[in-house]
């Protein structure tokens, strides 16, 4: 039986795949390719009802879970993707807050514990494309540094995926949108970003290989960003206008780290040399 081409995208919460890569999980979708995401956490320390943190009253970890379950469903369900795993790690928090020191979450689980189940998941899906994070990035999430070790681990314990991706965040393409957001009136998402941050992401722009255009498919990807509403409602990506929500999202950028392809850089294409 012939292993149909599979994307896999790997990440850390609920609603992640829909910002990082909705549009090219759409896309696959919609090229006949098989798409599976994988999502590390439950997103537990997400927003409870009315915006409410973890730690202040009213925030149930229960209740959370179970609202973006059926959220990341939906959105998953929009995208076209065939196939949704869970690896039902508890969410650390943000780098800032304490939880990420606790036992029992996702970054204080040991990354070759993880990166066994992650490949079992390559072994029943067989993807050739995997797509994960930096471990460095700017946006430094304990659980996103997790699963980048984790999806790292687990690429060097199997030669099964053709190409590994690491989403990014294009700095010059960012420096667009927030201008296109103040020209429109829109609160500025990062308005005071520390100088580290920005170096990471000059750092970052210069690595990325591969900006893929997924313009065709934003209103899916609009679609599957809003399904996770609990966490989205009054932010700035569900408060854009069309077109600049467009201009925001209508690429998706990686860097390529691995490869057995020998596909020429720059791409546009993620399954280039695949096909």
């Amino acid at each position: 039986m012939v292993t149909p081409l599979t994307l896999m995208a790997v990440h850390a919460h609920p609603d992640d795949e829909a910002i990082s890569t909705g549009g090219v999980l759409a896309r696959a979708a919609a090229e006949g390719i098989r798409t599976v995401v994988v999502t590390c956490t439950n997103g537990e320390l997400g927003d409870g009802p009315g915006g409410v943190k973890p730690g202040e009253e009213g925030h149930d970890e229960a209740a959370v879970v179970a609202t973006r379950r059926a959220e990341l469903e939906k959105a998953c369900k929009e995208l076209g993707v065939d196939h949704l795993e869970m690896l039902g790690y508890h969410d650390s928090g943000m780098v800032d807050w304490s939880y990420k020191d606790q036992p029992n979450v996702f970054s204080q689980v040991p990354v070759d514990e993880a990166a066994g189940r992650l490949s079992e998941l390559f072994d029943r899906y067989r993807p050739a494309v995997v797509i994960s994070y930096e471990e460095d990035a700017a946006y430094d999430h304990p659980d996103h540094v997790q699963t980048a070790r984790v999806t790292l681990a687990a690429m060097a314990a199997t030669p099964i995926p053709r190409k590994l991706y690491q989403a990014a965040m294009s700095m010059q393409h960012w420096e667009r949108v927030l201008a296109a957001l103040k020209e429109a009136g829109i609160e500025m998402p990062f308005p005071d970003p520390d100088p580290e941050f920005i170096e990471r992401m000059a750092q970052t722009q210069e690595r990325i290989t591969t900006t893929v255009d997924v313009s065709r498919f934003i209103d899916r990807k609009r679609a599957a960003v809003s399904a996770h509403a609990s966490q989205m409602d009054e932010t700035f990506f569900t408060g854009m206008p069309a077109d600049t929500f467009e201009l925001a999202f209508g690429q998706e950028h990686f860097i390529r780290a691995y490869d057995t392809t020998k596909a020429p850089l720059p791409e546009d294409d993620l399954f280039a040399g695949l096909r």
